[in-house]
């Protein structure tokens, strides 16, 4: 089932009650692109290792499984009489988590991606999606310059990712890739870049760029703090955006990695003045010490446009007006001393997630701290 790479329009195809399987299903994209397909027909089995905080099971999923995807078998069970199969299970978090649980990220991570390629391969599912990152780049590679002129895809090698995350994930789309030469499989790759949105996390160190800044232009009174000297850029993609290039992609004939991701780039002091803008807001910014990433990050767009006759379209203000307001409302019901949320916390390394596998509570929730969609 295959739409024309030139069509600029896109009707998503009816399910009629096939299985499709979201790892992952219970996570911020995961959610969104199951809302999507349960709503036109597909029978959706979301697995996760935690249930979502934000949506209703209901909404997303006709069967919501809380199991761990890093042991073959669970993997292979939540499969079984799927047509397709989507990878959105990744161990993550914001730049404050991330660098200092790199290791960690490695083996979880690692052991995901296997698992659910192995487990689509042995249930015979014909199309497999594998959700990748624009952490994939080449770090010397355009990435230190504030002015990036986008990243192509062809920009990721020779390998050099900024971290041991962009370096699994690049590893994972290769093998994935192997697997489609190697048996009769459907591999669609998506490089992702800064998803953000409503349903997302938002506090506790585990939430993107866009949602802390949200946060802190509602929180701050007498400054808005910004790790490092705001030079750094960025381009940022709304969920809908996302959802809809995912499954465009899906039912497409494009075999090759490709970017999901807008043109549009900002940097961080833009970023800020933006976010404030939505309620005319005026402060100082404040630079304090904090991991920044890459100095430039933006999406070249000439493949997708060529697969797929598209590209994200939504702008970051349109986008950024529907989280700010959305969080704000997350806010409003906490009832307490908002004021807490102006700042960021550098997540510190945690092994739980290590421990917990093979262990009789291996399905426990974690603790505010740790990230993870699975």
């Amino acid at each position: 089932m295959r739409i024309q790479a030139t069509s600029k329009t896109f009707d998503l195809p009816q399910g009629d009650g096939r299985k499709v399987c979201i790892a992952g299903g219970g996570g911020f994209i995961g959610s969104h692109i199951g809302k999507k397909l349960k709503e036109n027909g597909w029978y959706v089995i979301a697995v996760g290792w935690r249930e979502n905080e934000f949506m209703n099971k209901d909404d997303f999923c006709d069967e919501y499984i809380l199991s761990d995807v890093r042991k073959l078998e669970v993997a292979v069970d939540v499969c079984k009489g799927c047509t397709q199969v989507y990878n959105l299970a990744a161990h993550m978090g914001g730049m404050g988590f991330v660098r200092s649980n790199e290791s960690v990220l490695s083996f979880n991570n690692t052991a995901i991606s296997m698992n659910i390629l192995e487990a689509a391969r042995r249930n015979k599912v014909k199309d497999y999606f594998y959700s990748s990152s624009a952490y994939v780049y080449n770090q010397k590679n355009k990435q230190e310059d504030p002015e990036n002129p986008g990243l192509a895809e062809s920009d990721a090698w020779p390998a050099r990712p900024h971290d041991m995350y962009g370096l699994e994930k690049l590893y994972a789309e290769e093998m994935a890739l192997a697997y489609g030469r190697d048996f009769d499989m459907n591999i669609r790759i998506a490089r992702l870049h800064n998803i953000y949105g409503p349903n997302g996390k938002w506090k506790g160190g585990k939430e993107k760029a866009p949602a802390a800044f949200c946060r802190k232009a509602l929180a701050s009174k007498d400054y808005f703090e910004m790790w490092g000297d705001g030079k750094q850029t960025r381009n940022f993609t709304y969920i809908d955006d996302c959802v809809e290039g995912v499954l465009r992609l899906m039912f497409s004939d494009c075999d090759v990695p490709i970017n999901i991701g807008t043109t549009e780039m900002v940097d961080m002091i833009e970023f800020a003045n933006i976010v404030m803008s939505f309620e005319n807001k005026k402060l100082p910014i404040k630079h304090v010490e904090g991991p920044i990433g890459v100095r430039g990050l933006s999406s070249n767009n000439k493949l997708i446009l060529e697969k797929l006759g598209w590209e994200p379209k939504i702008s970051i203000r349109d986008g950024m007006r529907k989280t700010y307001f959305w969080i704000k409302s997350e806010i409003e019901k906490e009832e307490g001393d908002s004021s807490i949320y102006a700042c960021s916390e550098v997540v510190q390394q945690v092994d739980d997630t290590l421990m917990q596998l093979g262990s009789e509570n291996g399905t426990a929730l974690l603790p505010v701290g740790a990230k993870i969609n699975f």
